[in-house]
């Protein structure tokens, strides 16, 4: 871990027991050993708390990936594949227009006035078709 061969080791031991001495170096090594825990333990809550923040992530990717699939339109797929800035559409709304003012048609876009539209909903019976006059009811004198 740090390169430390044994008789480096052994090297540090001694001159452990000659400065803190043998009655206290029990004590000093079991609150060595306390630390060494409380740093492992405490490395252990954050490599937990990383791999948490990461499956987060990858939750939210995946979220994100679900509700572009739940969100998929053919239409918005088509339309940013062949117009992505939109011009096709405004030329097609132009001619649109414009074939709309040559031939006098109202456009869909345009408000037609209410006898006009009730003219356009109701168009009466065809100039073709012949009516049949109604049968005149006569009365008949009661005996």
């Amino acid at each position: 871990m740090f390169d430390i061969a044994w008789s480096e080791l052994g090297v540090v031991a001694v001159v452990a027991l000659i400065v803190i001495g043998p009655k206290d170096l029990p004590k000093v090594l079991r609150t060595l050993g306390q630390w060494t825990a409380k740093a492992r333990s405490m490395a252990r809550e954050f490599q937990s708390g990383i791999d948490d923040m990461v499956r987060e992530t990858e939750l939210d990717e995946l979220r994100k990936a679900a509700k572009q699939v739940s969100d998929f339109s053919i239409e918005k797929e088509v339309k940013k594949t062949f117009d992505p800035d939109g011009s096709l559409e405004k030329q097609f709304a132009e001619h649109n227009k414009a074939i709309m003012d040559a031939t006098g048609a109202v456009s869909p876009t345009e408000t037609a006035p209410a006898e006009t539209a009730t003219r356009i909903a109701d168009p009466g019976p065809a100039p073709d078709a012949v009516a049949e006059p109604a049968p005149e009811k006569t009365e008949t004198p009661k005996p």
